[in-house]
């Protein structure tokens, strides 16, 4: 028979809850049992074959990375990032996750290919093998500092991330406002997205590049040098027409948005195909 004891009460119930219903799921009939100290609760197991300690590892990691890690996560933001608003901490904790889930791959590469995963895994089975009594306060202490340091990783991944955003927001917003300040130099713009960009009037006549980078205010290329280019924000944001028709087979690319995020109500998203010159 062996133990884990644990500090904090609801860690243990929520501990044991977790490990209950994996290993359910997963067919293994575990015999395990809470008790509650005066100072402590213990998780008493039965003996265990290899495969039972595979699975009793993998529910361990799951505890881990379901309960303990936004709370963890969290801890990382305000001691060492100074991260104190929640408001603030979850939308860098909603990132996080979206790194962890595969959702920005683009990001997730900068992790490189190996996480503690298996690290944790054979630590806490190597623990299990032993069947003897351990804590879990001194176990994540003293065998976790790998799991903390990939924590911290993504903690800094996440947090550059989210200041990104906060610029771009930043930037979009002072866009928006530049706009809405400027009469319309025209009333409707065609805009046909492709391998390049073109502009065409309300006439469906081409509005050539010379006739584009006369319009262009030069305040903005030097206000906003990033994000601004001369190609397609500076000739939309000048011209600033009422209406704008954007063609488009990809209107999640970042050039799309940002046109949609600064113009708002002006822009209607269309097929390339729907472009009228092609009928």
């Amino acid at each position: 028979m062996g133990e884990i004891i644990f500090e904090n009460g609801p860690d243990a119930i929520c501990f044991y809850t977790q490990v209950q219903k994996y290993l359910q799921e997963a067919g293994h009939g575990i015999e395990i049992q809470v008790i509650e100290d005066r100072h402590c609760t213990k998780i008493l197991f039965e003996s265990l074959d290899g495969d039972s300690i595979d699975k009793f590892a993998q529910a361990f990691w799951g505890y881990l990375t379901g309960a303990k890690w936004d709370e963890w996560f969290r801890g990382i933001l305000q001691d060492a990032y100074y991260f104190s608003d929640p408001a603030e901490q979850q939308q860098i904790i909603d990132i996080m996750h979206a790194i962890l889930e595969g959702d920005r791959s683009d990001l997730f590469i900068f992790l490189g290919k190996n996480g503690p995963e298996r690290y944790v895994k054979e630590s806490i089975g190597q623990m299990l093998k032993e069947g003897t009594s351990f804590s879990f306060d001194s176990f994540v202490k003293f065998r976790l500092r790998p799991f903390f340091d990939y924590m911290e990783e993504v903690a800094a991944l996440s947090i550059d991330e989210y200041k990104m955003e906060q610029e771009y927001l930043i930037f979009i917003e002072s866009l928006r406002e530049f706009v809405q300040g400027r009469p319309a130099r025209m009333e409707l713009l065609h805009v046909l997205t492709g391998e390049e960009i073109t502009f065409y009037d309300d006439k469906l006549a081409e509005v050539k590049r010379a006739d584009l980078a006369k319009m262009i205010d030069r305040k903005l290329l030097i206000n906003h040098p990033v994000y601004v280019d001369s190609y397609s924000i500076a000739p939309l944001l000048s011209i600033a027409p009422s209406t704008i028709h954007l063609y488009t087979e990809e209107p999640e690319m970042p050039l799309i948005r940002t046109i949609i995020n600064i113009f708002e109500e002006r822009v209607e998203l269309h097929k390339p195909a729907e472009f009228p010159a092609k009928a």
